[in-house]
C-alpha cells in the first residue's frame, strides 16, 4: 500500500492523485470482516465482491466462461451486487464534499446529479471492459495465486494488472480492457458535465488512475480471506 502512495505522489495530475487517493482510502477504510465477505454463487466460477470485484477462489481451477456465465457476471458486476451502489455513494460524498462540478450546486439535488454520472460512469466503463473481454474472449476475472508466501502472491497480483489470460486460461495476453473501459468512461462522462472539460484529458485520467487502483484491488482480493481471518481474531475477546 504504500508503494501505491508514493505512486499516487509522483502523479503529476492532480484529477489523478485525488481519484487514486480516494480509492486507497475507500480500500483503507473497508478493511472488515463486513466487507470483505463473499458472497456465495450457484456458480464457483461466479463469484464478485463489491470492493475488489470478480474473482476465482484459490480452490477452484480456471475454467473459460461462456457467453452465458460471461453475461451473468456482467449483471453482478454492474447491476445486482448492492455494494456497488454503496461504493458509488462512497465516491459521490468526496465529490459533493469537494464541489466538483460547481455548476451542479450542493444540496440533496447536487447529490442526486453526482451520483447519477458517477454511476453512470461506472456502467459505462463495467460495459466496455465486459464486451471487450467477451468480444477476444479472454480472462475477466482475478485468479487468486495458487503459490504461497507473501512476495509471489504480490508479484502475481502486480503482473495481473497488466496481463490476463486467452480462452485457453494457459497463454497470457495483454490487460487492456480494464484501461480502455476506464479512458472511454471518462471521456463519455464529460459529455454530460458543464464547463470547459477537456474530453481527452480526462480520458487519460481514468486510464492512468487504473495502474495504483488496479494493483490495490487485486492485492485486497488476493489477500481478502487472510485479512477476514485476522480481524476477526482481534475481535474475539
Amino acid at each position: 500500500m504504500s508503494q501505491i502512495r508514493e505512486h499516487v505522489q509522483r502523479c503529476k495530475s492532480p484529477h489523478v492523485r485525488a481519484r487514486t487517493s480516494l480509492c486507497i482510502v475507500l480500500l483503507s477504510f473497508c478493511l472488515g470482516p463486513g466487507f470483505l465477505l463473499e458472497g456465495q454463487s450457484t456458480n464457483a466460477q461466479i463469484n464478485v465482491n463489491w470492493l475488489y470485484g470478480s474473482f476465482v477462489p484459490r480452490d477452484v481451477p480456471l475454467e473459460p466462461l461462456n457467453n452465458r456465465l460471461r453475461w451473468n457476471l456482467y449483471i453482478r458486476q454492474t447491476y445486482t451486487t448492492p455494494g456497488i451502489y454503496v461504493k458509488t455513494a462512497l465516491f459521490t460524498i468526496h465529490d459533493q464534499v469537494n464541489n466538483t462540478i460547481p455548476e451542479w450546486g450542493g444540496g440533496i439535488q447536487g447529490f442526486a446529479t453526482r451520483f447519477a454520472s458517477r454511476e453512470g460512469q461506472f456502467i459505462i466503463q463495467n460495459s466496455i471492459t465486459s464486451l471487450g473481454f467477451a468480444s477476444v474472449g479472454w480472462e475477466p476475472r482475478y485468479d487468486r495465486c495458487h503459490c504461497d508466501g507473501f512476495w509471489p502472491r504480490t508479484r502475481h497480483v502486480i503482473a495481473r494488472n497488466f496481463v490476463t489470460y486467452d480462452r485457453t486460461e494457459k497463454s497470457l495476453r495483454p490487460q487492456i480492457m480494464p484501461y480502455l473501459g476506464a479512458f472511454v468512461g471518462s471521456v463519455i462522462s464529460t459529455t454530460w458535465k458543464p464547463g470547459n472539460v477537456r474530453l481527452w484529458t480526462e480520458g487519460y485520467q481514468g486510464a492512468v488512475s487504473q495502474v495504483p487502483v488496479g494493483i490495490a484491488t487485486n492485492m485486497l482480493g488476493e489477500f481478502a480471506p487472510e485479512i477476514t481471518r485476522l480481524l476477526r481474531k482481534r475481535k474475539q475477546p
